[in-house]
């Protein structure tokens, strides 16, 4: 059995394990919280190593992307270096490669319009594939990366002005702790609606769940959410708030969506390597032949 062990900043109220075949193999997928202590992450991690085919890195990213460039957030590197065998992935190869693709899908496999539609994505340089694709599709691209992982109540308006405030901000804030970028431990589990009004208008909430739970309004009547990491109990939060869909781009496991560092996990365990020593043809081959199928729920039906 493979066995894939996603460490996450984020509470542990959100652990869960299941077991799954994927491919005609058998896997035990698990995440475990370590309520927003770092050091805790690090020596659980390292203990990891060598004994798991692939360790996931969850409430943090590695990678933060924009147009032409890769940036490491640096804390989030010393927690990857604690594992010196076993690859460790925080999902942005996927979230660059099936949230593009999700994008389409909702278009042309649900027929859900997009052009002309007004869509809020949590944050661009942490899902740029996902953003890339909202634009092409002629959404009203918003990304909330100043609002949500900041606090400035600043709308990024275009994936250019994204681009060229990534430039700027991002190697900045990649050098910042983790906690300061984004809600780690039991502030996962406390919602504020500080920021609830860059709602309002909004046709598709996309993004990370952590700051869209944190952030969204009681009332999301008529809303897409399209995201991942959901819980049942977040399913049925939407639900109550009158969402109309939710979509995710990893499958349901077990009453569960895992995060993209899960299943990327998963591609690792299955390839014997971490993305980052793939091309792009073979990630992609992989990500084919898994045919990750995306979890889409009507609640307005």
């Amino acid at each position: 059995m493979k066995r894939v062990v996603s460490v996450s900043l984020g509470s542990d109220k959100r652990n869960s394990a299941v077991s799954a075949e994927i491919m005609g193999e058998a896997f035990s997928i698990e995440r475990i919280g370590v309520n927003g202590d770092v050091e805790k992450a690090k020596k659980m991690i390292a203990e990891l190593d060598g004994q798991v085919q692939a360790i996931g890195l969850g409430g943090t990213d590695l990678y933060l992307h924009s147009k032409n460039k890769r940036y490491t957030i640096r804390e989030s590197r010393v927690l990857r270096d604690c594992a010196k065998n076993t690859p460790v992935v925080d999902g942005s190869f996927l979230k660059n490669t099936l949230e593009n693709r999700l994008i389409y899908y909702v278009r042309d496999e649900l027929g859900i319009p997009l052009k002309g539609k007004n869509a809020l994505l949590m944050s661009g340089v942490d899902r740029y594939g996902m953003a890339r694709a909202l634009d092409d599709c002629g959404a009203n691209l918003i990304c909330g990366d100043l609002i949500f992982a900041i606090g400035l109540p600043f709308r990024i308006k275009s994936l250019k002005q994204l681009d060229r405030l990534a430039r700027v901000i991002v190697p900045v804030i990649s050098i910042l702790p983790i906690k300061m970028l984004y809600p780690t431990g039991q502030n996962q589990n406390k919602p504020t609606q500080k920021h609830s009004r860059f709602f309002e208008g909004m046709d598709f909430i996309c993004g990370d769940y952590i700051f869209i739970k944190k952030n969204m309004p009681d009332d999301m009547k008529g809303k897409t959410v399209i995201t991942n990491t959901v819980t049942q109990d977040d399913v049925e939060e939407l639900r109550k708030r009158g969402t109309a869909m939710l979509i995710t781009g990893t499958p349901e496991l077990s009453g569960r969506s895992f995060g993209t560092n899960v299943m990327e996990g998963v591609i690792a365990a299955l390839a014997g390597k971490g993305p980052d020593r793939m091309t792009q043809e073979e990630f992609t081959g992989w990500l084919n032949n898994i045919n990750f199928k995306p979890r889409v729920l009507r609640f307005d039906e």
